[in-house]
């Protein structure tokens, strides 16, 4: 950010911590177009006594939130566009001959994203046989078919491994051209697709088949809208009506396996804010987890466990999605923590194994997720003690199996316009059936799954530094004063943090509370105050007043009401 020091226009890192002569450069703002307080960027030209810093362009201003989460994703070595070659690539990438295609154009199919989705990456039909089994369809856009091997689109998208989704713009994995356009299975247009045809006795998998398709959608959905056709609010109309009445009812049987299985029952949900004309985070919501998407995700984690077993079965190089048995001393931790709260748990026998900790950490999410429905609150904060229990997912050419799902082969197949490793399985699935790509060399893979797996961690710290940032934004609107009441969602030894309002949250340090010196418990679930008893449980509910709010580090500082 520039600013003034005497006769000279400094430029100041934006996102490091103040301090009076850190990261701090002269520049000359004229040629720029840019004022002191101006967000630029910079760039440092070698000269014979050191260096020159030069004003790139400039961003915008440190009181937009737009222009601040757009500097923190210059800031964190994203690209913000395309090379002019790649854009002119995907432009002019035509998707092949038809030929050999299954036409399913025929088929009633419709899509369902949130309301502000600009990409739809997969598709569903499903009609009733005659045995009265139901046949399922889910097509995924075809993007390999647009994105040959090698090229420059496929080297950029390798590269970046990941769309980057924050609150008002989005770092795509894909030119535009390509994620928005002919890759998007918008309604009412001729789109190419890889369809996976999975026929269900209930949630029994009698049949999956496998084919290049050429499909049109007939309806775009949104989960809103789907709720209220399952509420009864909203009258379903055909030709889409029925094929998602049996989605639906597919849906619900695959999900009660899963919980059968021991699958873990989390409920996470990203915000999601709006803006006006001018860059300014109007408002925030954060959806609830409904019937809608779990249709979605039972139907898509289907059509990810087919692929994967085809794979696995034929020896097909890919990259699966691994998901580690958690370590037994760690799931014994956690039903420590959870009775620390009265939340009842399964019973632990002596000597757990790996695979019998990673079924007990399902059945455990599950009476978590009773408890909170039963009590009303708990969700973050029970939901975080339960994730921080397990090993990280990643990729991997090794099918070590997803313990999360209780699934013995999982791979990601079901989103190639926004993460690359979908794409490997996308060619490794056509080369399996002779569908005419060519999949990747075994000897790439695990370098590249170790490359996809950290950008994808890259990708979700940007994320969750835009959210706080957005967040604390929208703050600085509301009333200083007012008290708020909130929950919290996590303890650390120097406070509580509170999830307060509509998707706001804090920090509530122990040094602004009464109750004496206050200590953090063994298992991490509770402040104790050494006088008059006084405790802050995860999960409570609390007062709060907002101290002080660092909107560009997206922290917030809370104080009791």
């Amino acid at each position: 950010m520039l600013e003034r020091r005497g006769r000279f226009t400094v430029a100041r890192e934006l996102f490091a911590r103040p301090s009076p002569s850190s990261g701090q450069l002269t520049v000359s703002p004229e040629r720029s177009g840019s004022r002191p307080g101006d967000l630029v960027l910079i760039s440092i030209r070698p000269t014979r006594h050191g260096g020159r810093a030069e004003i790139v362009r400039r961003l915008g201003r440190p009181d937009v939130a737009r222009d601040v989460i757009e500097a923190l994703m210059i800031d964190r070595g994203l690209a913000r566009r395309f090379d002019p070659a790649v854009e002119r690539e995907a432009r002019e990438a035509d998707g092949g001959a038809d030929a050999g295609r299954r036409d399913l154009r025929t088929l009633p199919t419709f899509t369902i994203d949130p309301r502000s989705a600009r990409d739809f990456d997969d598709a569903i039909s499903a009609e009733r046989i005659a045995d009265g089994t139901i046949r399922v369809w889910v097509h995924i856009a075809d993007v390999s078919a647009y994105v040959s091997a090698g090229s420059l689109v496929d080297r950029e998208a390798r590269r970046r491994a990941t769309s980057v989704y924050v609150p008002g713009t989005v770092e795509p994995m894909l030119p535009a051209a390509l994620s928005n356009d002919k890759c998007s299975l918008v309604p009412g247009a001729d789109r190419l697709a890889v369809s996976v045809e999975i026929e269900l006795a209930g949630a029994r998998v009698v049949r999956a088949a496998f084919m290049r398709s050429l499909i049109r959608s007939d309806e775009r959905l949104d989960y809103e809208r789907v709720d209220r056709v399952f509420a009864g609010a909203e009258a379903a109309r055909e030709p889409w009506a029925s094929p998602l009445a049996l989605a639906r009812e597919a849906a619900q049987a695959l999900g009660e396996q899963r919980m059968r299985r021991g699958g873990l029952e989390l409920a996470g949900s990203e915000p999601e804010f709006s803006f006006d004309g001018s860059g300014r985070v109007r408002s925030v919501r954060v959806p609830e987890q409904t019937e809608s998407h779990r249709l979605i995700e039972h139907l898509m984690i289907a059509a990810n466990e087919q692929v994967a077993k085809l794979l696995a079965e034929r020896g097909e190089p890919t990259l699966y999605r691994v998901h580690e048995e958690p370590e037994p001393a760690r799931v014994e931790r956690l039903v420590a923590a959870l009775s620390s709260l009265g939340v009842p748990t399964p019973p632990v026998g002596e000597h757990l194994s790996p695979s019998q900790a990673g079924e007990l950490v399902g059945l455990i999410s599950q009476a978590v997720d009773r408890h909170v429905q039963a009590s009303g609150r708990g969700r973050r904060a029970l939901d975080s003690l339960v994730l921080r229990t397990l090993k990280q997912a990643y990729y991997s050419p090794r099918n070590l199996g997803h313990a999360g799902l209780r699934s013995p082969r999982y791979c990601h197949f079901t989103s190639p316009i926004r993460r690359y490793p979908d794409l490997v399985c996308h060619r490794a699935l056509l080369c399996s059936i002779g569908a005419g790509e060519q999949g990747s060399a075994a000897g790439e893979l695990a370098e590249l799954g170790q490359w996809t797996s950290l950008r994808e961690r890259e990708a979700v710290d940007v994320e969750r530094a835009a959210d706080d940032i957005a967040r604390c934004f929208l703050l600085e609107r509301e009333d200083a004063e007012r008290a708020w009441e909130g929950e919290v969602v996590g303890l650390i030894g120097a406070g509580a943090f509170v999830a307060f309002g509509d998707g706001y949250e804090g920090m509530l340090p122990v040094r602004r509370l009464r109750g004496g010196w206050w200590e953090l418990n063994e298992e991490g679930t509770i402040l104790r105050g050494t006088r008059a008893g006084a405790t802050i449980r995860l999960g409570d509910t609390i007062s709060v007043r907002v101290h002080g709010i660092e909107a560009v580090r997206g922290r917030v500082d809370l104080e009791p009401a």
